[in-house]
């Protein structure tokens, strides 16, 4: 196949590094297209969910199946895009509005009792009780002075976590 790096130009960098809000440098672009032609095994320009998959990182994480649901079938630049959150350069809107996306499973703009039981499930599987999650997410609900009947939204969870020092961020490694 070549060098991959030869097939993006210096306009289609530029062009996704706007388009990610500038978090990864031009070398961390052609890092990513490389690794992105890697993924995208039948060569068709999207990367789908099963090749996701293939990451034995993201295979394993609990929340794949919910993150597969955000990234099955994307192109270079949206492939990007979704990484970009995971930079360092990246902003706490940024990262607060993907958790967000994570735990808003059904795109209503809205996060309920529910939504936020369901993640407890898959980050804690069979380790601890229904109503131990149960009780968990009552009390930190409780403690951020909301209750089990509240919908949270965005701005809730830039409330929550504003204060917090969120770390989601990964290396890229640059050849």
């Amino acid at each position: 196949m070549g060098n991959a790096s030869s097939l993006l130009t210096q306009y289609d960098i530029e062009e996704v590094q706007e388009h990610c809000n500038h978090t990864f440098s031009q070398q961390e672009i052609l890092s990513l297209y490389q690794r992105f032609c890697q993924l995208d095994r039948n060569g068709c320009g999207f990367v789908s969910g099963e090749e996701f998959l293939s990451v034995p990182e993201f295979a394993v994480n609990p929340l794949s199946q919910r993150l597969l649901r955000m990234i099955d079938g994307l192109n270079f630049k949206e492939f990007v895009a979704f990484l970009s959150v995971f930079s360092a350069h990246a902003s706490l809107q940024q990262k607060v509005e993907f958790i967000f996306r994570v735990y808003d499973s059904d795109g209503n703009g809205k996060v309920s009792f529910n939504d936020m039981l369901e993640v407890l499930q898959d980050l804690t599987g069979p380790f601890i009780s229904e109503t131990q999650r149960e009780q968990v997410l009552t009390r930190v609900l409780e403690e951020a002075r909301y209750s089990k009947d509240s919908s949270l939204v965005q701005s809730d969870f830039l409330k929550i976590l504003g204060s917090s020092d969120l770390k989601m961020e990964v290396e890229i490694p640059v050849d």
